[in-house]
């Protein structure tokens, strides 16, 4: 491998992690959003669809080592939390 290829991939990788952060963050601010429009509307099965599609996202995130800290205000989180709690 030469460097001249070593520096693509890096590049090409490097591109492409911050794609994915760019557009989990941009999915993770318009699920909450939804979130706090479904509870403010008071439809609890939106607010509990929303919650988990947040967690989730929250969770791939982790998965992937991207530091969200910051991303969701912790009373959406707090929502969040306690809508989806499974008791484990």
């Amino acid at each position: 491998m030469t460097l001249a290829g070593s520096g693509g991939v890096a590049k090409e990788v490097a591109v492409t992690t911050s794609e994915f952060t760019a557009v989990l963050r941009d999915q993770i601010g318009s699920t909450e959003r939804a979130l706090v429009a479904a509870q403010q509307a008071a439809q609890p099965r939106e607010v509990y669809r929303r919650s988990a599609r947040l967690l989730d996202l929250l969770d791939r995130a982790a998965r992937n080592g991207v530091d969200t800290t910051g991303w969701v205000s912790e009373d959406v989180l707090s929502i969040a939390l306690a809508t989806c709690h499974t008791g484990a």
